[in-house]
């Protein structure tokens, strides 16, 4: 990846391709939705840069750990299917999106295009087997909190093939924060800030209230304007640590 938080699509490629870039993968391929080979962090902090062409919700970013507190540390090892402790990664294949970087390195993500869970495997691979057995690595009480946490998701994930909404905290102002990103998108295709302020409220109220007694609607634009530079520049990363 480039030292630039840019796309890097063109560092992007699908492992299994080369042939020889993951040992055993091709057993797996069927349930992998997404095999990248990481590049060295950029200042992004993800391990790998997305496809600006993907939609959202099928966007997967693996950030690094140091940036996301919701990573959970694991050791993967091979087992058998009648492990009663086994988790079946072919039931989670339409969810899964695993890198490798250059050390052997796996890093997984399950998500279902709002939701998500993270394990770096630290020690084994998750590509020895269909089926494996997880040993979470946990210890002392400073970031003990979110570790928890992703592991009850995990679990309800394993146990009802879903995702339990109930475990996962909502964003708190998502709505101002989307509507952040509509006002920076339109300011780059060029719009005003009254043609922003129209595609918000509507003409109607826009005719009625741009330029009157009060400046509510401009100013509402102009915050939703300088909070979409201030993601911009790296405040996107506090996201992860809510």
């Amino acid at each position: 990846m480039p030292a630039s938080p840019g796309n890097g699509c063109a560092a992007i490629r699908a492992m299994w391709r080369s042939g020889t870039a993951l040992r055993g993968l091709q057993r797996l391929e069927r349930w992998y939705c997404l095999c990248r080979q990481m590049r060295p962090h950029g200042s992004g902090g993800f391990t790998f840069a997305e496809c600006p062409d993907r939609p959202a919700p099928a966007a997967r970013l693996l950030w690094r750990a140091a940036l996301d507190p919701h990573v959970l540390q694991v050791r993967a090892e091979p087992t058998a299917p009648e492990d009663p402790e086994a988790l079946d990664l072919t039931r989670v294949r339409h969810q899964a999106t695993l890198a490798r970087n250059d050390d052997g390195r796996e890093y997984l993500a399950l998500s279902n295009g709002c939701q998500r869970i993270r394990l770096d495997v630290i020690e084994g691979s998750l590509c020895a087997s269909a089926q494996v057995r997880l040993h979470y690595q946990l210890s002392g009480f400073t970031g003990l909190e979110p570790c928890i946490r992703v592991l009850r998701q995990l679990l309800a994930l394993r146990r009802d093939d879903g995702f339990d909404l109930s475990l996962f905290p909502r964003l708190p102002r998502m709505a101002q924060r989307l509507e952040a990103l509509r006002v920076s998108d339109a300011l780059a295709d060029g719009a005003s800030y009254r043609d922003v302020a129209i595609a918000l409220f509507g003409i109607e109220r826009v005719r009625e209230e741009w330029g009157g007694r009060s400046d509510f609607l401009l100013s509402r634009v102009r915050r939703r304007a300088a909070e979409a530079q201030r993601m911009a520049a790296g405040r996107y990363r506090d996201l992860l640590r809510l």
